[in-house]
């Protein structure tokens, strides 16, 4: 198949990229005017709603996993903007784009996020769950609306709501690694906020499933059966990496040095069930919290 991605050399589109390729599948990437690319690669402008359509035509699926980091700086109005921008302005052009295609692809795969519900306590969240009401939570929302269009155009679609992302290499866990290592890490705020996350190897997976398994649709809930608490988290890893972990974060300090995205990315509870892909059938790599990370932990000693 002719599978094309966005945001193809970010944290999950190289491993998806790399799992799609190994399987044998034609893969380019939606690259911006500035950046690398390689023959198949289709340029586009999506701030500037420029694309290259015509290369295009034919390509059997599309999964679009563009998008600034949410936690790469506080959240001032500007940055906020510039968030809303690089997802739903970019999801607005593609799909516009897709939907005037003469052979639209099969399917649309496009990335959101658990932060659809918002801080819920002890909720048990699954798909049918109601929308959050924070900035985040609305973020994913007019997100997941964008994407929508492409079903209403015929294109099959699948909204990707990712849990926290874990891998030795790459997003949030090697910046949770660190202090603890150090011996002055601890839990943020109470401990008490369930944390659901899920395996860059198991992320990576359902993302291939939902391209070619026409079962997929609608919003899926990426994340491992098992969410834990923040405190529990925090035990795990400590114990796993022979460190002590007694040196908990205060709200306040949280809050103080991150501003607005300390509640909804650290001190936020998002207890979150994969029902959608219970329901399907898939089989986790990693669905137990201590065996992921003593085997992602191994990795970054090595």
């Amino acid at each position: 198949m002719r599978i094309l991605i966005s945001g193809g050399s970010g944290f999950v589109g190289s491993a998806l990229t790399k799992l799609l390729r190994a399987n044998g599948h034609a893969v380019s990437h939606l690259v911006r005017p500035t950046a690398r690319t390689e023959a198949a690669d289709v340029p586009w402008d999506p701030l500037a709603a420029k694309i290259d359509a015509p290369p295009m035509e034919g390509t059997d699926a599309v999964v679009h996993l563009s998008g600034a980091s949410i936690a790469a700086r506080r959240w001032t109005p500007a940055r906020k903007a510039e968030l809303r921008r690089s997802r739903i302005d970019t999801t607005r052009v593609l799909v516009d784009t897709l939907v005037k295609l003469r052979q639209k692809p099969r399917a649309f795969v496009c990335a959101s996020a658990i932060g659809y519900y918002g801080d819920r306590g002890e909720e048990i969240l699954t798909e049918s769950s109601s929308c959050g009401t924070d900035f985040l939570a609305l973020l994913a929302s007019d997100w997941e609306a964008e994407a929508e269009r492409a079903e209403r155009g015929g294109i099959r679609t699948v909204q990707l709501r990712f849990g926290v992302i874990l891998d030795a290499h790459g997003g949030a866990l090697p910046k949770i690694l660190k202090p603890i290592r150090w011996g002055i890490g601890g839990r943020l705020g109470s401990g008490q906020q369930w944390m659901s996350w899920i395996a860059l190897e198991d992320a990576a997976d359902a993302a291939r499933n939902a391209i070619f398994d026409e079962r997929y649709h609608g919003p899926i809930n990426v994340v491992a059966a098992n969410p834990v608490r923040n405190s529990e988290f925090t035990r795990v890893v400590a114990r796993i990496l022979h460190r002590p972990a007694v040196f908990p974060v205060p709200k306040f300090a949280l809050r103080l040095a991150l501003g607005e995205m300390a509640q909804p990315l650290l001190l936020a509870s998002t207890r979150v069930r994969p029902e959608r892909l219970m329901e399907l059938g898939y089989t986790f790599r990693y669905d137990n919290l201590e065996a992921a990370l003593q085997k992602m932990i191994g990795k970054s000693e090595i």
